[in-house]
């Protein structure tokens, strides 16, 4: 059974970094691309960033020059600089053999349970 499990979520303040990441287990996700999404109370779920298997990346334009996604084998990386309070959400983790670096959250079969990132004003 596949699973995504993140971590590293927190509290912080604006403009202060983070990082979270995401550990796969169960199979190989070597040959999936993996990526990110948040959700923030009230509102839908949100594309941040992923990463194919052949390290093309796409970003979110709300986050792009302040998040940065990597991968390690079988875990993915989000770092975040410059955060704001608009950042604060639940972000998940996610994955699938698609080979396109996709935004669209059904493109994605496998979820973590989210982490809580907090940005204090």
């Amino acid at each position: 059974q596949r699973q995504l499990v993140e971590s590293g979520g927190g509290l912080v303040q604006a403009g202060g970094s983070l990082r979270v990441s995401c550990a796969a287990s169960g199979r190989t996700f070597n040959l999936y691309t993996m990526g990110w999404f948040r959700q923030a109370p009230g509102k839908e779920r949100q594309f941040v960033a992923t990463m194919t298997w052949r390290g093309n990346t796409y970003y979110a334009d709300s986050v792009k020059g302040r998040f940065t996604i990597s991968r390690d084998r079988n875990t993915v990386y989000l770092q975040m600089n410059s955060l704001k309070p608009e950042d604060t959400a639940v972000y998940y983790c996610v994955a699938d053999t698609t080979n396109f670096a996709s935004s669209v959250p059904d493109d994605y079969r496998y979820w973590g349970q989210g982490t809580q990132v907090t940005v204090s004003s």
